[in-house]
């Protein structure tokens, strides 16, 4: 059966993490919204285009138009037996749109569609924030706290420096869950009321969540 999975949850929750290992334990695709956009842009398609144009305006780009672009690579011949889609929805109305899009592309076709909800104190989530640190070589992500590398400061799988986001700090990070709070997380209500949410705890290491992840995936 064709599954549609979707993954939500605040900031620094583990989620992009988890969502790219089970993209691979799945073989299914992963549908990064932020890289669909920046390949669109690239390509020099005409949706790529008008995206460029409101991003370069430091404007949001329109729902109608995410949602034309999200519908356009889940028609595409990898996404046949699913998909997993990081960082969309984040609203209500893109939920609904992804409803719509769905309904078009599936038809008759049975779908187990499900939305996993990555659960985990904001106190947590915090310390995480400010103390991620990524490489800007091969980008890959450390914590001092709970993922430190091998050698202070530096990458373990290339050698790289490590640097710290300008947004991974205390102030902005609250102001992004003032966001997520507002904006993205009445989308939990939503799916459970539509009886596919799934909600797993998130905290702990990364091989304890994945554990968590599985059960809620193959049950």
């Amino acid at each position: 059966m064709k599954k549609g999975l979707i993954f939500l949850g605040p900031p620094a929750c583990g989620k992009g993490t988890q969502t790219a290992r089970l993209a691979e334990y799945l073989k299914l695709p992963h549908i990064d919204t932020g890289s669909l956009l920046r390949a669109e842009i690239q390509s020099g398609s005409e949706n790529g285009k008008i995206a460029k144009s409101f991003i370069d305006k430091g404007n949001l780009v329109p729902v109608d138009l995410v949602a034309a672009i999200i519908k356009d690579r889940l028609s595409q011949d990898d996404c046949r037996s699913g998909y997993i889609l990081d960082g969309y929805p984040r609203s209500l109305e893109q939920a609904e749109k992804l409803e719509v899009i769905n309904a078009e592309l599936n038809g008759d076709e049975d779908v187990d569609f499900r939305a996993i909800y990555f659960d985990l104190d904001q106190e947590v989530l915090l310390s995480r924030i400010i103390n991620r640190r990524s490489c800007p070589a091969c980008g890959e992500i450390y914590n001092l706290k709970y993922k430190p590398p091998k050698t202070d400061g530096i990458c373990d799988k290339c050698a790289a420096v490590l640097t710290q986001r300008k947004d991974d700090t205390e102030e902005v990070a609250k102001v992004r869950f003032e966001t997520y709070f507002k904006e993205t997380a009445p989308l939990i209500d939503y799916y459970k009321n539509k009886g596919v949410l799934k909600t797993i705890n998130a905290e702990g290491s990364i091989d304890e969540v994945w554990e968590r992840l599985l059960t809620v995936i193959d049950d």
